[in-house]
């Protein structure tokens, strides 16, 4: 007997769909909801275990591979609830920060093995929790999540944060691990309730994160501190900001080293920034330039920015054997933020008159100073043949810019009211001129030295 037209059809259910496509729909479903279902009624308990769904989870969240879930022997299910009872609290930024650290590690261990050594095991939950309660603040998760995988590095050279060196100034920052960090943590004026991330055994250099946001600071703002050498009060502390976050700070200098945005130079990781369009080529040579900025030789008050620059120069190997030379003269054209011309002519480069051949690369390294926050330098070089002595070239220098980074002036010196006079017409040049006009400028000569040179 036909069921009478009226008659409103059955309610449809979940529980009534065959079983592959509940399985498609369980796969779209967040871990939190997966583990929901799991209460609902016995069919879809049994459906949100099936362990296939969870290994999405596993590879997402924790970033376990076929072969560590082999090694543990158990289902993706048991791994993700085993990892999220110990790593649930930070599963917004584990998977990043693993990732990070994995990268890291795989660069540096067929580039620099001796600073993948340095690294220590990660620590407990509840080394943590006790440091927190010997510094009397809440540490960010991103942070804590960082040291569960490595507790920093050794005090060693070289550091993993990165280098600098300059014939008279050496800088290598180590990431601290989490004692010796708790060790450094600020409670006096200027950097209160700051806790320094990396430290630099030549110059006593540190990132410091802060903690709460007090003295004109945002919450977790990472810095380097730069002492106010104009201001009467001695906490005021003007800083370079390096990051907004752990996660951001740590990240983004990985990913500049392991994309090789950082040059590995006698296993070292030097902090150049390296503009691909920082290249200019004269005939058969090229000259590509790479830059950084020092804020331990740099200072907000008074305005005196210092940067360093790498050059290389290259002939091309195709180039003839008569095509090779020799550099004689540099010509430098430096211009400010404010349009302030500086024009700087000398013999050779650092000392130095590079022979170049075909396929030989020469690089030097040189530095500079502005009173203004920014500035631009471009020239060129004088050659000679060797195979014809009276032939002379120059060599275009292409245009680099310099830019330090955002800045904070201390709250101190506004309380204070401190007023002084600036002349922001000082420039300084390159190197080779550059000790003369520190001793005019009476600059303290940088605190760490070490015979190194680049």
């Amino acid at each position: 007997m036909a069921a009478p037209l009226d008659m409103e059809p059955p309610a449809l259910s979940l529980e009534l769909l065959p079983t592959d496509p509940l399985l498609l729909i369980l796969s779209f479903l967040d871990y939190r909801d997966l583990m929901s279902c799991c209460y609902l009624n016995r069919r879809l308990n049994q459906l949100s275990s099936h362990d296939p769904l969870w290994k999405r989870h596993c590879k997402k969240y924790w970033l376990i591979s076929d072969e560590e879930k082999s090694q543990r022997n158990q289902s993706w299910k048991a791994i993700f609830i085993s990892t999220y009872s110990d790593l649930g609290r930070y599963i917004r930024y584990y998977a990043t920060l693993k990732k990070a650290w994995d990268d890291l590690e795989k660069y540096l261990g067929q580039r620099c093995p001796r600073m993948i050594g340095s690294l220590k095991e990660s620590v407990r939950e509840e080394d943590l929790d006790a440091v927190e309660g010997q510094i009397g603040c809440k540490l960010p998760d991103d942070y804590r999540c960082s040291f569960r995988i490595h507790n920093g590095q050794k005090l060693v050279v070289p550091g993993l944060m990165g280098s600098m060196a300059l014939s008279n100034h050496y800088r290598s920052e180590d990431l601290l691990d989490i004692d010796t960090a708790a060790g450094g943590f600020q409670h006096r004026l200027g950097l209160k309730q700051c806790l320094p991330l990396t430290f630099c055994i030549h110059t006593g250099l540190s990132q410091y994160m802060a903690l709460e946001s007090v003295e004109g600071r945002n919450k977790y703002e990472i810095f380097y501190q730069c002492p106010d050498q104009m201001a009467r009060n001695p906490s005021a502390i003007d800083m370079f900001i390096t990051g907004t976050s752990y996660l951001e700070w740590f990240t983004s200098y990985v990913n500049k080293v392991v994309t090789g945005g950082y040059p590995i130079i006698r296993d070292q990781i030097f902090r150049y920034v390296h503009d691909k369009e920082c290249v200019a080529t004269t005939g058969d040579i090229t000259v590509s330039v790479s830059t950084s900025f020092l804020p331990e030789l740099s200072s907000v008050h008074p305005p005196h920015y210092f940067f360093t620059y790498r050059i290389r120069i290259e002939m091309s190997k195709d180039a003839l054997p008569e095509k090779a030379c020799q550099l004689d003269s540099r010509y430098w054209r430096i211009t400010n933020a404010k349009g302030d011309v500086e024009e700087v002519q000398g013999p050779g480069v650092v000392g130095e008159f590079p022979i170049i051949t075909p396929g030989r690369v020469y690089e030097y390294t040189s530095c500079t100073t502005f009173s203004t926050t920014s500035g631009y330098m471009e020239g060129y070089y004088t050659f000679h043949c060797l195979y014809y002595k009276d032939k002379f070239f120059n060599v275009t220098i292409p245009r680099f810019h310099m830019v330090c980074p955002t800045f904070k002036v201390s709250t101190a010196r506004m309380v204070s009211g401190d007023e002084y006079a600036v002349d922001e017409d000082e420039d300084s040049t390159d190197t080779d001129e550059y000790e003369d006009r520190r001793r005019v400028l009476d600059i303290p000569a940088p605190s760490g030295r070490c015979p190194r040179h680049t």
